[in-house]
């Protein structure tokens, strides 16, 4: 398992680095994030909070920073 999650970071880096970069306790958290971003909405993946409406806009957003 271990294995595959560092593989998984070291072939996809910039998946990985959003993922930690945009996962939020809380909706509100994730709401100032995503205005921040300048992206509407948020969403929930697995019980954490993203900013944007979907992962592929929050990872475009991520890129233009």
């Amino acid at each position: 398992m271990v294995t595959v999650l560092l593989s998984a970071t070291l072939l996809l880096p910039q998946a990985s680095w959003a993922h930690s970069k945009g996962l939020y306790s809380t909706r509100s958290e994730a709401e100032q994030r995503a205005k921040q971003l300048g992206c509407d909405g948020v969403y929930d993946n697995n019980g954490r909070w993203m900013p944007c409406s979907n992962e592929a806009m929050l990872h475009k957003e991520l890129r233009e920073e």
